[in-house]
């Protein structure tokens, strides 16, 4: 059997293909990574006023909330790193075993204090803070330094109660 294309078909095939080209192009910075580790959300302004004196400052209550988003992978942390877009790069890196089941949380906090699985914390054993009250980019890297997930946020436009913390991926 024999098929005829006109000149009109083979014109909309084109503008069809062309059409679902430019629909399915995505920005760069709109790129989803395929991690299973992904920022849930910031505390990026802790409640109170700043201070960094390890006693009696407030960067404990600055944190960052780290999700497994896989049904059915176990991720270990260790060598997993968290960095901001500051020239001196503000770096954590995640030194020991924490294990984060399927759906598991944890809490990276500023600060000096005892890590544990239990409780979903691990401290970052400074007291500096980190992430910059008006606006800052959160990266966090795979232990084989491929992208797992980032984030760029101001306080004007990502924090509309104004509270100090923003959640990412629900």
């Amino acid at each position: 059997m024999r098929q005829r294309f006109t000149t009109a078909g083979a014109v909309t095939a084109t503008a069809l293909t062309a059409a679902l080209t430019v629909v399915l192009a995505v920005p760069a910075e709109a790129t989803e990574y395929t991690s299973a580790l992904k920022i849930r959300g910031i505390q990026y302004n802790a409640p109170g006023s700043d201070s960094n004196n390890c006693t009696t400052g407030n960067s404990k209550q600055e944190y960052l909330t780290i999700k497994n988003y896989s049904s059915s992978t176990t991720v270990n942390l260790k060598g997993y790193k968290v960095k901001d877009a500051s020239a001196s790069g503000n770096t954590f890196t995640f030194p020991s075993n924490h294990y984060l089941q399927p759906g598991d949380y944890v809490k990276l906090r500023g600060g000096h204090g005892t890590d544990s699985d239990a409780n979903n914390v691990v401290y970052r054993q400074n007291c500096n803070f980190m992430w910059n009250n008006g606006g800052d980019t959160i990266y966090l890297y795979k232990s084989n330094g491929s992208h797992a997930d980032t984030h760029k946020y101001t306080a004007s436009a990502n924090d509309s109660d104004g509270n100090g913390y923003i959640t990412y991926h629900g």
